[in-house]
């Protein structure tokens, strides 16, 4: 019972109640309202790093090349909520509903780990490779793009390695085999449907910034902690990512923004020694990416690189003039 309570806790949470109860009204504003405001809100680009918001925009979407969308894609006018997803239509729709409903798009929610044969909007995809029909925009944010207020000093920590999430994956297994019992870890798994030998008492965010390093690991797709780790006073503890979302991972330096270890996770010990006993290594990299959090913390200027983005996707797939 406890540990369901703590589940319910709202600290460190982002407010689910305001944000399904925002998005329900937006639903009902009609869309040529927010027509007549989106010359208002490109223009607000002379407030800002044309610069930076470009390269954030070229990011995200990498179509360079005039493309068709196929016979299935939807105009903006039958994107509609369902009973599932709902997050992901929420997220989009705040930023469709600037454009001419009668504008088509593909839009592949969940954890996308592939890259589609059609030009799509996705919350994720690899780092590695052509990646240019997956356009990322910032979906699910209200699970993902979370952010604490740590006021823990990284040297008053406990000295291990901390880590909770569901495990069925073969790579989150493999980790929690090698190190579940070991004495420098507080490690293991919260469902309850398989591998029972590796489960343990959930823990809250609060509780996990007692630890001097998180586990970051991915699961389908990024580690959804990843975003809430690098803003606290701890070290996020991973391997080189191979999936990315609008946090764009694969800009994130090793051993600079987070603590690398090898895939086969083998200097995990020898990497939390490192940094226990090179106190400011540490704090240099927990520096670095509070720093790299602060990007993403201007809400008006999130919202135009998202419409930056969708803008382009409907310009290079034949539907914008530019």
């Amino acid at each position: 019972m406890f540990t369901e309570f703590k589940r319910l806790s709202f600290r460190h949470k982002n407010n689910k109640p305001w944000y399904y109860a925002l998005n329900h009204i937006r639903r009902f504003l009609p869309s040529s309202f927010y027509q007549k405001q989106l010359a208002k809100k490109l223009e607000s680009l002379r407030e800002y790093d044309a610069d930076y918001v470009a390269k954030r925009v070229n990011y995200y979407n990498r179509l360079e090349k005039p493309c068709n969308l196929s016979g299935s894609a939807i105009s903006l006018s039958q994107f509609k909520l369902g009973k599932k997803q709902k997050t992901y239509f929420f997220d989009s729709h705040e930023y469709t509903r600037y454009f001419n409903q009668q504008l088509r798009a593909h839009f592949l929610f969940g954890d996308i780990s592939y890259v589609p044969d059609v030009p799509s909007i996705v919350k994720s995809r690899p780092i590695e490779g052509d990646v240019s029909n997956s356009v990322v925009l910032n979906l699910d944010k209200i699970r993902h793009f979370l952010f604490v207020n740590d006021t823990k000093r990284f040297e008053d920590k406990k000295n291990m390695l901390v880590g909770r999430s569901k495990a069925r994956q073969a790579h989150r297994l493999r980790f929690l085999e090698m190190y579940f019992h070991h004495p420098l870890c507080n490690i293991g798994q919260v469902n309850t449907d398989v591998n029972l030998q590796f489960l343990a008492n959930r823990m809250t965010i609060s509780e996990h910034l007692g630890y001097k390093f998180i586990l970051c690991l991915e699961g389908n797709d990024v580690a959804s902690n990843l975003k809430w780790v690098m803003s606290s006073n701890s070290l996020a503890v991973m391997p080189r990512p191979v999936y990315e979302t609008w946090f764009m991972e694969g800009t994130l330096i090793p051993d600079y923004h987070y603590v690398l270890i090898k895939d086969d996770y083998s200097d995990l010990e020898e990497r939390m020694r490192y940094y226990s006993t090179h106190i400011e290594e540490a704090l240099q990299i927990i520096e670095h990416a509070h720093q790299y959090i602060s990007q993403f913390s201007n809400k008006a200027q999130e919202d135009l690189i998202s419409l930056l983005v969708l803008q382009k996707y409907f310009q290079h797939t034949g539907q914008l003039s530019e």
